[in-house]
């Protein structure tokens, strides 16, 4: 089953049918569906898909020439000796054919650059002096490492720099493309299984439908056997050094300690050090900084950090700390023991994240044609889940609350208190909103100062109320 990612094959499908050669990078974090969705597009298509390794360049160079004898029929190219990139692609430029487009994928272009630092600069000159002008080739660079595909690929100092023809950065699915990956879920179900496992395909995938969301935690990720129990692991030691700087980090900030001073403390990395290595988890994407909107500049101190991955967030939350004991008394135990009892607040924090993703779909669905920035608020008064500022003089504001809710009215009472200490400096009309997981029947007689929404609102399965 494919998902999603229309937009990305449109545009790879649009470079295939043009008449001119394409030079087309795509790039994102790892298990994202780089290598799926170009698979995917290369289908029947002519093409060589090269995966490159932490392999000498002679080997690279030897295997690329195996796969172009195999797709091209051209059997000689496989004994082909030559011992650079250079003579690789003057042999294959001659065979390629000339009535139709011929795809070349790199794919993992990092580990093929780590071992021929030379390449960048031989596609530049092939595609300068040859498959540029013909009109009858894609070529594809896929890399992981989203840092140095921006920088040895798409950079001012590159030499493939002014070259691409497009460009796609991968991004994870949105709650909304994740959660028709479990169909036969409810709702609840599937919101739950996008706050472990985010918007990667790879993890949606080992969540089984035919098992409920604790079933599946105790499955994947709690047992030592189980596909995503030292992914994180696995993910971190693949691009960095230091790990152990690396885990205290990310440990701190998904325990709650979001502030420099609070990370130095708990992790015992010096303060002026921190930043070395929350640049490089930014790089990455798994960690980010949030600053309170407002509509004017948060001073230094109010920046925070958090753990933007879900499974990173997740496992640092509650597998890494509790690994003895996960091993000493299995997942089912370390189940209902470590995890449950901090659960469902955790999911709370999630469900907030959520609902400023959900903001921008509610404007799509109400009209609204203003450009906006979507976030939160926090100062020592008040802290508001959803921050909606608009250029059309709107400020939206909202509540989110995913465990039960004893009162509504009370909620409501509380939620006008805290809107009340938000600063609004520009003077904008404010919005009331409210995101609850179970909307009460009787929504309809709620406080009408409040647009209210659940699940249902914000998966776009029934209108707002």
């Amino acid at each position: 089953m494919f998902i999603g990612r229309q937009n990305e094959l449109t545009v790879l499908e649009t470079a295939y049918h043009q008449k001119k050669s394409a030079l087309i990078p795509v790039y994102g974090r790892r298990r994202v569906g780089k290598s799926e969705l170009i698979l995917r597009f290369i289908k029947e298509k002519p093409g060589i898909y090269y995966l490159g390794k932490t392999a000498p360049a002679g080997l690279q160079r030897k295997e690329f020439l195996h796969e172009a004898a195999r797709v091209l029929d051209e059997p000689l190219l496989a004994s082909l000796s030559t011992d650079n990139w250079a003579g690789v692609f003057e042999a294959i430029t001659g065979k390629l054919p000339t009535s139709s487009k011929f795809v070349v994928v790199l794919d993992e272009f990092q580990w093929m650059v780590g071992a021929s630092p030379e390449l960048p600069s031989v596609i530049q000159e092939y595609w300068d002096r040859h498959w540029n002008t013909k009109g009858n080739i894609i070529i594809i660079l896929c890399g992981s490492y989203v840092g140095f595909m921006e920088r040895e690929v798409l950079g001012r100092k590159s030499p493939l720099f002014g070259r691409r023809t497009a460009q796609i950065l991968l991004q994870p699915f949105s709650y909304l493309e994740a959660a028709e990956f479990h169909p036969r879920w409810s709702l609840n179900n599937r919101a739950l299984a996008y706050f472990i496992c985010g918007g990667i395909p790879l993890y949606l995938n080992f969540f089984d439908q035919a098992y409920s969301i604790e079933k599946n935690i105790e499955l994947t990720v709690l047992n030592e056997y189980g596909p995503l129990f030292r992914e994180p692991e696995f993910l971190l030691r693949e691009e960095l050094r230091e790990v152990e700087n690396y885990y205290a980090l990310l440990t701190a900030i998904a325990a709650g300690h979001v502030r420099n001073k609070a990370i130095a403390l708990h992790t015992g990395i010096p303060e002026r050090s921190l930043h070395y290595y929350i640049q490089q988890m930014s790089n990455l994407g798994y960690i980010g900084r949030r600053r309170p909107l407002s509509g004017k500049k948060p001073r230094h101190g109010q920046v925070h950090y958090s753990v933007e991955d879900p499974l990173l967030r997740f496992w640092f939350r509650f597998i890494f700390p509790n690994l003895s004991y996960i091993q000493h008394m299995g997942p089912r135990q370390a189940l209902q023991i470590r995890l449950h009892p901090s659960l469902e607040p955790y999911f709370g924090l999630c469900f907030e994240r959520l609902c400023r993703q959900a903001l921008p779909h509610i404007y799509e669905r109400e009209g609204v044609t203003a450009s906006f920035e979507v976030g939160e608020y926090w100062d020592k008064q008040t802290q508001i889940d959803v921050v909606g500022i608009r250029t059309d003089r709107w400020t939206d504001l909202g509540e989110c609350k995913w465990g039960k809710i004893q009162s509504h009215k009370s909620l409501a009472h509380e939620t006008r208190r805290k809107f009340s200490l938000f600063p609004n400096t520009h003077g904008n009309t404010i919005g009331k909103r409210i995101f609850l997981r179970n909307k009460p029947k009787d929504a309809k007689r709620l406080d009408s100062d409040f647009v209210w929404y659940d699940l249902r609102n914000l998966y776009g399965q029934s209108s707002d109320s």
